[in-house]
């Protein structure tokens, strides 16, 4: 758990560590640097608006009933879901064209706001990636290993972030998240999971908490059915006589994969539909990525040959032309 919510500090922190780089590089290249100070209150605010949400995540619930838990737990999980997913594959397709995007976003800042405006772009960056950071831990909240390995994550990123505008530090950024954005989409399905229980759990929707006709129910023990006579609404699988689920295993796989020793058939199947239209949909669209690459690579190659080709080929000036003109 400590490792999944590292990355989770890393990816989503070295995006906002890049995105401020271009901010504070583009603003010094116009000779703004009094742009700086709201860059820096806007990264602040988004920072004190994201402690606040997990603040309130964290203690609010606690004046709560069960079903209010379970029921705005779940519907955390399912919007993490959505902005994750999002932001995986908008980081692939745009990947390239950040650095425009954002530099076009601070001329029509400096046009219409002006610093207040920057503020803002600062703002909004570093809260999206707050509060998907924020909403992608939520389950994660009560465990003190989850949230330490989530602050180091942050701490790393803002250190490569400055050794990347320094020009100290150089990596490959289209596989870190191209390999760290396959990780998110696992994740999220393991996200999926936990949030299609926590609605199961409130009786939002069916399943093994229901009850009634709708549970299948073994009517010599009276406990809930496992495997494919349950199906769809009882248990698909439980193998907590196998694997501990307080223990270190079983947290490293619901960290990971979302994997949980008792998971229910509807817990199960979307867990399997995600993965299977999301990744391979993710992984096509990162090999046509390094696949323009890789043409973009030969193509200045080529041009670069071409070049020092006819440099090579081209005729030395006369001795006598290339003497400075005296009357």
């Amino acid at each position: 758990m400590f490792l999944a919510a590292l990355l989770v500090g890393l990816r989503e922190g070295l995006e906002v560590a890049l995105v401020v780089g271009l901010l504070i590089a583009y603003i010094r290249k116009l000779g703004r640097g009094e742009l700086r100070r709201p860059i820096w209150l806007g990264i602040g605010a988004a920072v004190v608006l994201s402690l606040a949400l997990g603040a309130f995540f964290t203690f609010g619930r606690y004046g709560l009933s069960f079903q209010a838990q379970e029921i705005i737990g779940g519907s955390m999980s399912l919007l993490a879901v959505v902005l994750v997913t999002g932001m995986a594959f908008w980081m692939m397709s745009a990947g390239s064209r950040v650095k425009a995007e954002v530099e076009g976003n601070v001329d029509r800042a400096l046009l219409v706001g002006g610093a207040a405006s920057i503020f803002w772009i600062a703002f909004v960056t570093a809260a999206r990636e707050g509060i998907e950071t924020t909403l992608m831990l939520y389950g994660w909240l009560d465990s003190a290993l989850a949230i330490v390995g989530a602050f180091t994550g942050l701490l790393v990123s803002a250190g490569l972030g400055y050794l990347l505008y320094r020009g100290m530090l150089k990596f490959d950024l289209g596989k870190f998240f191209t390999w760290s954005g396959a990780f998110l989409i696992v994740m999220s399905a393991g996200i999926l999971a936990y949030g299609i229980h926590d609605l199961q759990e409130a009786g939002v929707l069916p399943g093994p908490f229901s009850g009634g006709a709708i549970t299948p129910i073994d009517p010599a023990t009276g406990n809930v059915l496992v495997g494919f006579e349950a199906f769809p609404f009882g248990w698909a699988f439980d193998v907590q006589n196998v694997i501990e689920p307080s223990g270190f295993l079983a947290a490293l796989l619901k960290g990971t994969i979302g994997f949980a020793p008792q998971m229910s058939w509807l817990e199960v199947i979307a867990w399997v539909l995600y993965i299977g239209i999301t990744l391979p949909l993710f992984i096509r669209l990162a090999r046509r990525n390094r696949k323009a690459a890789l043409e973009r690579k030969a193509l200045k190659a080529r041009q670069a040959a071409a070049s020092e080709g006819a440099a090579t080929s081209a005729p030395a000036l006369p001795a006598a032309s290339a003497a400075p003109i005296t009357s």
